[in-house]
């Protein structure tokens, strides 16, 4: 029996037990690998939504708490862009705009742009309304519907807007959010638990956020 348990039993052992260490050390690697690789797609889908969130505001002077909004906005809005005619290098066609403006110091630009379209040599800029999906996320693997929901869980993605009184000025602020345990799910609990004791121990949010409806951060992400 003593043999028994000196040659085949006592290895065995020291064998599982090499294994457990093994893997003690190994899960969190594993771990930290899966949540980088997790939070890449996650932080690009908070810039997405961060994006359209100040295009949103450029239009309407605030942000939104809807997502069914900004995706509207995606889908059927406009945006406004100085678009440049002419060259500012072309000295003809500043001295004939200068002359142009100083013989009617009324002309619109779209009366200037009208003229330049006939054959008058310009240089003007003019506002113009462009689609949304036509300047902003023209990514290939966008989808707008996307933003609705944290990547691993499919749970709705926390997203609030508020206007604040800074310093007796009115600040529209946003912020959206993606908790550990929501674009963690699946890993290891513990893990995920301890990430999230970690964060609160420092006063930080635990998961990732963009923006803060708290105070003014030029909507910076917590990851940058």
């Amino acid at each position: 029996m003593k043999k028994i348990l000196t040659l085949i039993i006592l290895p065995l052992a020291i064998v599982g037990l090499v294994y457990l260490i093994w893997q003690s050390v190994q899960e969190p690697v594993e771990f930290q690998k899966d949540q980088k690789a997790r939070e890449k797609i996650a932080i690009q889908r908070l810039k997405d939504i961060r994006d359209l969130q100040d295009a949103f505001k450029g239009k309407h002077g605030h942000f939104t708490a809807s997502i069914d909004s900004l995706i509207d906005f995606y889908n059927n809005g406009q945006v406004t862009i100085i678009k440049q005619i002419g060259s500012m290098d072309d000295s003809a066609a500043v001295a004939n705009t200068q002359a142009l403006k100083k013989k009617n110091r009324k002309i619109t630009p779209e009366q200037m742009l009208a003229l330049y379209e006939q054959g008058m040599n310009l240089v003007l800029s003019i506002d113009v309304n462009i689609p949304v999906k036509d300047t902003l996320l023209k990514r290939a693997d966008f989808k707008v519907e996307d933003l609705r929901t944290i990547p691993f869980s499919g749970k709705p993605i926390i997203m609030d807007a508020v206007i604040k009184q800074v310093s007796g000025v009115d600040v529209p602020l946003f912020e959206a959010c993606m908790p550990y345990e929501d674009y963690l799910v699946g890993l290891n609990r513990q893990l995920i638990i301890n990430l999230k004791c970690e964060a609160n121990d420092i006063g930080k949010y635990p998961g990732l956020k963009v923006g803060s409806v708290d105070a003014p951060n030029n909507n910076a992400g917590n990851w940058e």
